[in-house]
């Protein structure tokens, strides 16, 4: 399991409920925000304001929590 940018952020939450708390500590709250059912990571973030280097830092953080998880 991993996740892309250009991945919708209700299916990213959708693989794993905790990734919630990930976007939360970039800054996204996603977890209620209706547009989260049509934008991609990369769309969100972008409409916040944050650079690529910010994307690609969530995607890689949300996919070394993943990656920690599944080694358990």
């Amino acid at each position: 399991m991993s996740v892309t940018k250009d991945m919708i952020v209700t299916d990213i939450l959708a693989q794993d409920e905790s990734i919630a708390s990930i976007l939360m500590q970039m800054g996204m709250h996603c977890i209620g925000c209706m547009a989260a059912g049509g934008e991609s990571l990369e769309d969100a973030m972008y409409v916040h304001g944050y650079s690529p280097e910010d994307v690609d830092k969530c995607v890689e953080m949300i996919n070394d929590y993943l990656k920690e998880k599944e080694s358990k």
